[in-house]
């Protein structure tokens, strides 16, 4: 049996109401986005993909506070002739209802690639690092993550294959990426770890 840890708890303000993605075996799917804000104030925009049986007689207002939880997944998307990942919370249940904000996300998986460890221009240390989560059916979810301070060391002096869980919150960045058509404003969404470890087991 496959271990797998990825599991998400969102709750947050909606964005827009659901609107069409896609369909996938029989089963049409919605994309909503969440606005879960930070204790700094910052709001992070979220994307959440949804089965319409899940959606349900829900029928949400935009502006609502919805609480969604489900697992992080990846998808490759080519446009152009370049493959984005893209980066997206697969609900397993959405109910509307108040509350504070929740951002909690809990993964496990072997690293992907080697880290990367870096100093930011104010001295603060940071490492990125990519998990290949397992998903059922020998499937996995490539998820970016980063990690500070000590835990960034740490982490650091691992390589692939070793195996990292990480409990943190899914955020929203804006940059600007250099395009031949000028300067094109995106989102990038990554699991920013609150804590990590690294696992000795052979599960995967």
């Amino acid at each position: 049996m496959e271990h797998i840890t990825n599991e998400i708890t969102l709750r947050g303000s909606l964005r827009n109401l659901p609107e069409f993605s896609h369909e996938n075996h029989g089963k049409r799917f919605y994309r909503l986005y969440l606005e879960v804000p930070r204790l700094s104030g910052a709001v992070d925009t979220l994307p959440v993909i949804v089965e319409e049986g899940i959606l349900g007689e829900l029928d949400p207002t935009a502006g609502e506070m919805l609480t969604v939880t489900g697992q992080v997944r990846s998808h490759n998307q080519r446009t152009d002739g370049v493959r984005h990942l893209m980066i997206f919370v697969f609900a397993s249940t959405i109910v509307a209802e108040d509350g504070e904000p929740i951002n909690d996300v809990i993964l496990e998986g072997p690293l992907c690639r080697e880290p990367n460890y870096r100093l930011t221009p104010l001295g603060r240390e940071i490492c990125d690092a990519m998990l290949a989560v397992p998903r059922a059916f020998h499937r996995a979810d490539y998820l970016p993550c980063i990690l500070w301070g000590r835990i960034a060391q740490e982490v650091s002096h691992c390589h692939t294959r070793d195996v990292i869980a990480i409990h943190g919150r899914l955020q929203s960045r804006i940059y600007t990426k250099q395009t031949d058509d000028g300067p094109q404003e995106r989102t990038a969404y990554e699991i920013s770890a609150l804590t990590a470890e690294i696992v000795e087991e052979d599960l995967y």
